[in-house]
């Protein structure tokens, strides 16, 4: 997804890695939920064009990069 290697469940991507940042696909109200607390901000693939499923994360530990990978997985498979 946007030119950068991607995670993907069954045909789907829901994780990528850009510059230092996690960037996940999400229900769009958990997305809100996480750029209101100040944990994940905006991703915009163009400047003031927020993707309403996809936030920009930056775990500070192995655990929390790991549960933000998980939760989107969740996501994208049941989507399906």
């Amino acid at each position: 997804m946007l030119h950068a290697p991607s995670l993907r469940t069954a045909g789907r991507c829901f994780a990528f890695a850009a510059t230092a940042d996690l960037v996940v696909k999400l229900p769009a109200m958990r997305v809100t939920e996480l750029i209101a607390s100040g944990a994940g901000r905006p991703c915009e693939i163009r400047r003031g064009a927020p993707m309403r499923e996809w936030v920009r994360l930056s775990p500070t530990d192995p655990r929390a990069c790991a549960s933000y990978i998980s939760e989107a997985r969740d996501f994208a498979e049941q989507k399906g």
